[in-house]
Formats: structure tokens, sequence, C-alpha cells
């Protein structure tokens, strides 16, 4: 009896000693597990860091292509910028005419953040993460904003500048732009429907609807004139982006605007309607007008300005309008 009681618990003994390896590599296995987890966590976060710096960097260097000389240094501060661990690095490919690519890595080393890995404890080595983007300019497809659309028969931007010409753009049919070419065209501009109160939105290739075939612009416009006023008169500047359009066709309500595009219009003055914000600035005797600049007294109705070169970071999708001075600098991949 005594040696079958001694061969059971030796037979136990074992078993302990078995369970106690299966712990240990589940254990192990667990820890694994846990660490790859975290890991994988930190490597996602760190490229979804390094996504924007990418695309940051590239809508940066792209903006400042179309302002003078490509400032290809931009990416490596907005990679840095955007990092958890402020080391990464950024490579600008503009071999591409109208592209800028920008591609972001982190840097491995003993201050990169993803050297402080727990797959480490496993002799797994440094993990580099990188992301990229592509950045193009485009003249806009679409828009929204103050309900004007512009005629292109009366579009003149010369030096494409801030320095470009001050012209007015009169309203009644038969006036006569005052740009260098002297164009005569039955109408400077029309109103648009609105979406909201005195915006509207516009696409390139669809038409605008005439909302109020009358000289006075649409309902709710005041408090925007008036802060364009207030801002003016500050020493700001107002730069409009409207839709142009080269054909028009029926009249009043029932009339429509083919837009090809928009373009930048720097605001001196205006005569929208008689009094108060309506008109501002619209007098030979207004400072920086001119008899020829100026509008008429009565009903007539025009806006004073220049067409000017201008760049934006936009957002839009699908192929651009007629290039007209403006460029809306997007991601494309």
């Amino acid at each position: 009896m005594w040696r079958l009681v001694r061969r059971a618990r030796a037979a136990d003994s074992n078993e302990r000693g078995a369970a106690g390896v299966t712990v240990a590599v589940m254990m192990l296995v667990l820890i694994g597990a846990g660490a790859m987890a975290v890991d994988v966590g930190q490597i996602y976060s760190e490229r979804a860091q390094l996504q924007n710096g990418a695309d940051a960097g590239a809508l940066a260097v792209a903006l400042s292509c179309k302002d003078g000389p490509c400032n290809t240094a931009l990416a490596d501060g907005l990679a840095n910028t955007n990092s958890n661990d402020a080391a990464s690095k950024a490579v600008v490919d503009i071999t591409v005419p109208g592209q800028v690519t920008v591609t972001t890595s982190t840097i491995n080393g003993s201050s990169s953040f993803l050297t402080n890995l727990f797959a480490n404890a496993l002799n797994s080595g440094p993990v580099t993460v990188g992301a990229q983007a592509t950045a193009g300019s485009l003249p806009p497809g679409s828009g929204s904003g103050f309900p004007l659309a512009i005629s292109d028969d009366c579009y003149n931007l010369t030096s494409a500048s801030p320095t470009a010409v001050v012209q007015k753009l009169s309203y009644k049919p038969g006036a006569t732009c005052t740009g260098p070419s002297g164009t005569e065209i039955p109408g400077g501009w029309g109103w648009v429907d609105e979406s909201s109160p005195c915006n509207a939105i516009t696409a390139v290739g669809t038409s605008g609807m005439a909302s109020d075939p009358g000289n006075n612009p649409p309902s709710g416009c005041s408090a925007i004139l008036t802060g364009w006023k207030d801002t003016i008169l500050a020493g700001g500047e107002i730069e409009v982006q409207f839709p142009v359009f080269d054909t028009s066709s029926g009249s009043g309500n029932t009339g429509s605007f083919n837009i090809i595009g928009y373009a930048t219009f720097k605001i001196w003055g205006w005569k929208f309607g008689n009094n108060h914000e309506y008109e501002f600035r619209n007098t030979a005797s207004d400072p920086g007008m001119t008899s020829s600049l100026a509008c008429s007294a009565g009903q007539d109705r025009c806006i004073i300005g220049q067409f000017i070169r201008y760049n934006i970071i936009g957002s839009g999708s699908g192929p651009g309008g007629t290039y007209l001075g403006t460029s809306e600098i997007r991601l494309i991949k």
C-alpha cells in the first residue's frame, strides 16, 4: 500500500511540474501578444501623425510654389510638429510640374519614439514608419459666397497682382468697363440665386438663375456690406472670389449664367443701392477714386476694385474651371 501512495505522490509531483511549464509558456505568449498589440497601436498612431505632417507639408510647399520659389524647408518643420516624438524627416519631390509630393518618416535613433517598443525585448529592432501626400494646384471648380456673378467680357487681370489696374464694373446694359480694353458688354454682372441669405453656392458648368432682375441686391446683405465697410475703414482689405460667366440667357427671374471659373476681386468701393451700407466710396471725391471710376448717380449700380492673383488652400474635388488668376491648393493623393 505504501508503494502505491508513494507512486501516486510522485505522479502528482510530475504533473505539477508540467503545469508550471505550461503556465510559463502561456504567460510568455500572452505577454508577447500584449506587447505586440501595444506596439502596433503606437505604430498606427505614429503613422497617423506622419500622414498629417505629409499632408500639411505638401500643401504648404505647394502654396509657396504659387507665391514664389518653392520653399521645401517647410516640410521638415511640419513633419516634426505633427509627430509624437518630434523626430521625423521629410523628403520633398517637385519634379512633376504643378505637383508637390512629401514623404515623411521616423528617424531611427536613441530619441526616436519607436525605438522604445516592447518588441525590443524579443530582439526586434527599431521600426521606421512613413507616409506620403501629393498636393497640386487647380482652378476652383465650385464656390460659396456673395451672390454676384461677373461677366468674363469685363475681366481684365492685366499683371495679375495686387497692383493690377483698378476698374469699375457696372450693372446697367450698355455700360462700359473701365479697363484698358473698354469693352462694351450687356451688363457687367448679375445676381444669382441664394442658397441662404446673401450667399450663393455655384459650380463650374452649371447655370445660376438670376434671382433679381432689378438693380438692388438680394435681401440679407446688409450685415455683410457693413462688415466690408468697417474692414476697409480700419485699413484692411476685402478680397472676394466671384463666379465668372461667359454667356447668359433669358431675362429677369428666368435668366441664367454659364459659370466658367472664379476670379478674386479686391474691392475698393461699391454702389448696390442708395445710402447707408449699400454705397461706399463710389464717388469721384472719395479716396483713390476718379471720375471714370465713380458710379453714376441715380439708379446706376457698380463695383470698383482690382482683379488680383490669389491662392487658397481648399478641399475641392474633380476638375477645376478656367484659370482666372485664382488657384486652389488641394491634396490630390
